[in-house]
């Protein structure tokens, strides 16, 4: 008979069980990342934490990299001071913030007490920025030196470096003044075939640089227009303070991306991982269920109102979700359009009446065309065209409703300082399911007797 083969996190587990730090420590060297997430997060909590005690150093950040922020916080949180300290300061220098930031003030003092001074300092220049600002997203392993260094110089001086930074993912050094004002930058190649002496101020090339301030969407706009690997961070006086990378970008903007969907869907927080504390992802859940409980309680509630209505055209039944759902689809494409837009900085809460006069347009054009579909599919259905009527009455308005709620709550929540990836879908939705199950009933029931006539 075959032996089935074990799966990654069996094998992980049976490393613990015989205490092989060695052979674990090997085996996770061995994997990809996503197989090492995938592995970790099938164990218990404390099957992780006692995992990451018995790698090494090196390792554990390794490990560290594939693991979202939170949970790596969480994590580390766990883990005793002087280990956490170990393994963070494997870490390269924006991965240090990311992990940091996610602790609590005590347990944050704690790790950093038993980290290098020079460590603690770079972090906590990193942690003082937001993490969607290129302050809050550069690294700080970058190579500079002054404009009087010579070629020469400067290759004896990597070579020394090569185990503090890997040599072969650096393309560039800059070139800065002895205060370290940014004056130019230069590739590696270059510095190998200039003369020994030559000067770095006559090797250097203009280097574009962007603000410690510039926001995410900007650098995203950055390096859509420029194909640079990594772009140097200076502050107002043009003092280079470290490097962007294109991968850490575009891996922020998909995260983000990732939260606002996550947190659109009723998951509080921005992020759950099945590996998380059952009661940590059913109370986070439940904030948001029990919410919309009363908010569909409300909606229904006009429903109930119309009731007799409903006994005489019992076919209008089918039609209410049918109208609930077009209108909230349409409704969520504002609330999308309003949200990137928000998020680009190309509306703010001034543009309110502009946001709203396009999407009434829209929804003019959308709410006719699809208000005639039902309308007809409605008549051709019931052989009553005045049933088609009300039908697509109910959803060309309720269209032009939906569109003009959801492209203009977004703008308001953020005025008001609110969250909208978590606020705008359950008032639209509410609004939207109040209005068009109003609108059918209440025409319906005007129309009462050429409906059953």
């Amino acid at each position: 008979m075959q032996v089935k083969e074990k799966n990654t996190w069996e094998v992980l587990r049976d490393h613990l069980v015989d205490s092989d730090s060695a052979g674990l420590n090997e085996y996770l060297s061995e994997l990809s990342g996503e197989e090492t997430l995938r592995a970790l997060m099938r164990l218990e909590l404390a099957e992780q934490q006692q995992i990451l005690a018995r790698l090494t150093p090196e390792s554990a950040a390794e490990v560290f990299e594939y693991i979202p922020d939170e949970s790596a916080g969480d994590l580390l949180s766990e883990l005793s001071p002087e280990v956490a300290a170990s393994i963070v300061s494997e870490m390269s220098s924006d991965e240090q913030a990311d992990v940091l930031s996610e602790l609590d003030d005590e347990e944050l003092e704690e790790i950093l007490s038993h980290m290098d001074d020079h460590d603690v300092l770079e972090a906590r220049q990193l942690m003082a920025y937001d993490d969607d600002v290129a302050g809050g997203l550069m690294m700080k392993e970058y190579f500079s030196y002054p404009k009087l260094y010579r070629a020469s110089s400067v290759l004896k001086d990597l070579a020394k470096r090569e185990e503090e930074y890997e040599l072969n993912n650096v393309l560039y050094i800059y070139i800065t003044t002895r205060a370290g004002v940014l004056l130019g930058v230069a590739r590696i190649r270059d510095i190998i075939v200039a003369p020994p002496q030559a000067r770095l101020a006559d090797i250097l090339h203009p280097a574009v640089s962007v603000k410690d301030t510039t926001t995410l969407d900007e650098l995203e706009g950055f390096f859509d227009d420029n194909n640079l690997s990594a772009v140097p961070v200076v502050d107002e006086k043009n003092r280079i303070l470290g490097v962007v990378r294109r991968r850490a970008v575009y891996d922020a903007v998909a995260e983000r991306a990732d939260a606002d969907h996550l947190k659109s869907q009723g998951i509080v927080g921005g992020e759950e991982l099945r590996s998380m504390p059952t009661i940590l992802r059913s109370r986070r859940r439940l904030s948001w269920l029990s919410v919309n409980v009363v908010l569909n309680v409300i909606a229904a509630s006009v429903i109930a109102q119309f009731q007799d209505t409903l006994s005489a055209v019992i076919i209008l039944a089918v039609f209410l979700p049918i109208i609930s759902d077009m209108s909230g689809c349409s409704g969520n494409q504002a609330v999308a359009v309003s949200m990137r837009e928000l998020s680009l900085g190309i509306i703010n809460k001034s543009d309110l009446f502009y946001v709203w006069r396009k999407e009434v347009v829209i929804g003019i054009i959308n709410g006719l065309a699809l208000g005639l579909l039902i309308s007809i599919v409605a008549w051709a259905w019931q052989g009553n065209g005045w049933l088609g009527l009300v039908v697509g009455m109910a959803l060309a308005i309720n269209t032009i409703l939906a569109v003009s709620i959801g492209g203009t709550v977004p703008v308001i929540l953020k005025s008001l300082k609110v969250d909208p990836a978590v606020a705008s879908g359950p008032i639209l939705t509410t609004i939207t399911d109040m209005c068009g199950f109003f609108l059918l009933l209440g025409t319906a029931s005007l129309m009462l007797p050429l409906l059953t006539g």
